[in-house]
């Protein structure tokens, strides 16, 4: 593998070779974003799909980058992500003999944040902000059409129909709605009552799409400063309307810490970033403390959960022994973590998010500490789906144009106007 194939004679990043993985990135990561949108279309007015074709359009976006980037070779500043693909390389083989099946679920997760990392760190400004831009004005079209015209959007994507037929889930009817059954509003869970239901849009499930409101924070607080007032009017008004009805309780709360972030986090000390995880677990088990017995989909009950579930650990979960189980966890990032990679892989995980994004500048630092609040809050609430490439690939996207857009490592050489 040829380390200095991203380097020119003074050892800066290539020209052409920004151009080319500009291309690559203005297709595959809206593509990566908005994949289930399409499908579903297919899927209510073509031919009914399977999960397998939705494995294999996932697949098929990481392998293409993959190859990609092998093709174009890795430069030294490569390093901390073939380090993190080496280690849960062997996390992978571990797992899968001692559960005596192939297990590769984690693997791939980690897989999305190397090869997208990577992406970023080879990709020049403009390329950035054309993908942000691009995905926010679909999410929120479509979002306007799911709010303002139900009936269209239930007819035009039936998200009901689409997960029934690419993961067996039986849709529970509510009075003949084609909306997925966890976009439902539940009697007594937070809400601002603007919506009927938990707003979707492309993603059609309603999780994704308040990370994605999260994704947004992480670029708005990262780039606030830098972006054109368009995409600032357009993003801030795409991540008020999910809030306003979606009903996410963390990304309400993760959105007001970018807002005071945006000014504290330049002014703290890259020593405290390793912080950043236990601070959130120590949140967590006050939380517990007080409310040891709030269970359900509620903000306490699903920490309470985590915190049970760390209690609940044992040696079989501690050295990822079982996991035939990690379906259980779909509540629990930190628990689901620990079971698909062991404890270590939590350890390198955290280690990755912690220390991988630059911190020389303001920009990087706002960047770090959002990506580090938003990633281990949600651990907290939730499972797998920050780790899907509908959210991964733009958000390690970014933080790896960050990582080298100034202040750090030999692809800092060029400015964004001439990267592109």
């Amino acid at each position: 593998m040829d380390l200095g194939a991203l380097h020119n004679s003074q050892g800066s990043l290539s020209t052409g070779a920004a151009r080319s993985d500009g291309r690559l990135v203005r297709v595959v990561v809206p593509l990566a974003v908005m994949y289930n949108g399409l499908l579903a279309l297919v899927n209510a007015h073509v031919v009914p799909l399977g999960f397998a074709h939705v494995a294999l359009v996932e697949i098929g976006l990481l392998f293409i980058s993959l190859m990609y980037l092998l093709y174009r070779g890795l430069s030294q500043e490569a390093l901390p992500v073939v380090v993190l693909v080496g280690f849960f390389a062997i996390v992978m083989a571990y797992t899968s003999v001692a559960n005596g099946m192939l297990f590769v679920d984690f693997f791939r997760n980690v897989l999305i944040i190397a090869v997208f990392c990577q992406l970023g760190a080879m990709t020049d400004g403009r390329t950035v902000e054309f993908v942000f831009r691009i995905c926010c004005i679909c999410v929120l079209s479509v979002l306007l059409v799911e709010i303002f015209f139900t009936k269209v959007y239930e007819d035009l994507l039936y998200p009901a129909l689409y997960f029934t037929n690419t993961r067996g889930l039986e849709q529970i009817s509510f009075g003949g709605s084609k909306i997925f059954q966890n976009a439902i509003n539940i009697p007594g869970r937070f809400s601002f009552g603007l919506s009927d239901h938990r707003t979707a849009s492309l993603f059609l499930e309603q999780v994704s799409l308040a990370n994605f409101s999260g994704v947004l924070d992480v670029y708005l607080v990262s780039r606030f400063s830098r972006i054109k007032r368009f995409d600032r009017i357009l993003m801030v008004s795409t991540v008020v309307l999910i809030l306003l009805t979606n009903d996410s309780r963390s990304m309400l709360a993760f959105s007001m810490i970018c807002l005071g972030g945006y000014f504290i986090f330049p002014k703290l000390s890259n020593v405290l970033r390793p912080l950043v995880m236990p601070i959130v677990l120590c949140a967590g088990a006050l939380v517990f403390l007080m409310r040891p017995d709030a269970s359900g989909d509620t903000l306490d009950g699903r920490i309470v959960l985590t915190m049970k579930g760390f209690l609940n650990l044992d040696f079989v979960e501690l050295l990822a022994l079982n996991v035939r189980v990690i379906g259980n966890f779909a509540d629990s990032g930190y628990i689901y973590v620990i079971n698909a990679g062991t404890v270590f892989g939590l350890i390198a995980f955290w280690l990755f998010v912690t220390f991988y994004p630059g911190g020389q500048s303001d920009d990087q630092k706002r960047c770090a500490f959002a990506l580090g609040t938003f990633i281990f809050l949600n651990m907290m609430i939730g499972g797998t789906a920050i780790f899907s490439i509908k959210v991964g690939a733009l958000i390690w996207l970014l933080v790896g144009y960050m990582k080298f857009s100034e202040g750090e490592g030999k692809l800092t050489a060029l400015p964004d106007h001439q990267r592109q």
